[in-house]
């Protein structure tokens, strides 16, 4: 939550609208999280996959550290 919207005050004639939109935020905030621990642990699993190959550990381990990354960016 921004600073923006805890200083301003709701009229209120607006605050149910306003409440529906905080809580369409705080379910799109909470989709993106889990959108990204998701797709954080596809590319680990195919990081972990191609780096069982030597010629593949190139890409695989950029893989599994950019969804290591994801995972980490989305619980935190």
């Amino acid at each position: 939550m921004s600073a923006e919207n805890r200083s301003k005050k709701v009229p209120w004639f607006l605050w149910p609208f306003w409440a529906v939109w905080r809580l369409v935020e705080i379910i799109l905030q909470l989709t993106g999280r889990v959108v990204a621990v998701i797709l954080g642990l596809i590319l680990m699993i195919v990081g972990v996959l191609l780096s069982l190959t030597v010629i593949g550990a190139i890409v695989g381990v950029p893989l599994f550290i950019i969804g290591f990354l994801l995972i980490f960016r989305g619980l935190f």
